[in-house]
């Protein structure tokens, strides 16, 4: 497997999940800043620009970002099996809304359709937002990818150590 005998110290894994709560709080922070600013439109000849990933509400699913960074600093204070495996199934599912969430946001920056003049600067400055979220999903998906891939080697290898030989218990049982 991919990261087999590399190990994260105690101290690396509790910056992962601050780094991964602290993306996480800033996709909320802008998922604000969002409702504020496309709630604020008028209703023009064109309509009012809401964007793809606003009416999904991508940058809120910060929350799950969240959700795993804390689960990681659980898992580090209390490394029980069933925190180790609840920090994996939710930086999985970290490393799935962070893809998603980049390639909503390319389909949303690649095609813009003109409005009113009103709701311009509006659109514009959302637009640049989304930008700036851009540039963060694929630090969420390192962040979450790597600490499950170390994660994984970590329980095979206790798998591994846990489980006998099938020679030693064909051996015991004679």
């Amino acid at each position: 497997m991919g990261c087999k005998n590399s190990k994260l110290s105690t101290a690396d894994t509790l910056v992962l999940g601050a780094i991964q709560i602290m993306i996480g709080i800033f996709h909320v922070f802008m998922w604000y800043f969002l409702l504020v600013l496309y709630m604020g439109q008028l209703k023009g000849f064109f309509g009012v620009y809401e964007p793809l990933t606003y009416r999904t509400g991508c940058a809120l699913w910060g929350v799950f970002f969240i959700i795993g960074g804390a689960f990681i600093i659980k898992a580090v204070r209390h490394p029980t099996e069933i925190w180790l495996i609840c920090s994996l199934s939710m930086n999985i599912l970290c490393v799935i809304i962070s893809s998603i969430a980049a390639v909503l946001t390319i389909i949303e920056l690649m095609n813009f359709h003109s409005m009113s003049y009103r709701n311009f600067g509006q659109a514009k400055l959302g637009r640049e937002v989304s930008r700036i979220l851009l540039i963060s999903y694929p630090l969420e998906f390192a962040i979450a990818l790597v600490y499950s891939i170390c994660l994984c080697s970590h329980l095979s290898e206790t798998h591994e150590a846990t489980t006998p030989n099938e020679s030693e218990e064909v051996e015991s049982t004679f």
